[in-house]
């Protein structure tokens, strides 16, 4: 696996994060739309783009939606992370997003 990229921050500047834009539902649906849409084929857009709506959404309230720990949950939808499917489902059905099988473009 690569060696993350480290960036030295100016003083005064911070590392954006996207889950700071995602203000409404709308903007989560989009957002999740063109991370599945655009995802490599090996899940890891869609597990980060799901990681970054639950911080948005906060993942406290999440990790009791979903009746796992919010550590857990935090590592699984990490860039990192490597969750188990029941994991992903657990987390989409608390977020309120659905998968669906639909034919492929």
């Amino acid at each position: 696996m690569n060696k993350p990229l480290t960036i030295n921050i100016p003083k005064g500047f911070s590392r954006w994060d996207s889950a700071e834009i995602l203000k409404t539902e709308e903007d989560a649906r989009l957002y999740l739309e063109a991370c599945f849409e655009e995802d490599p084929g090996d899940g890891s857009l869609i597990r980060r783009a799901l990681g970054v709506v639950a911080r948005a959404r906060g993942m406290t309230e999440l990790a009791k939606k979903t009746g796992l720990a919010r550590e857990g949950l935090y590592r699984a939808l990490s860039e990192d992370g490597n969750p188990e499917f029941s994991t992903i489902a657990k987390v989409c059905t608390a977020l309120g997003v659905k998968l669906a099988a639909v034919p492929a473009h």
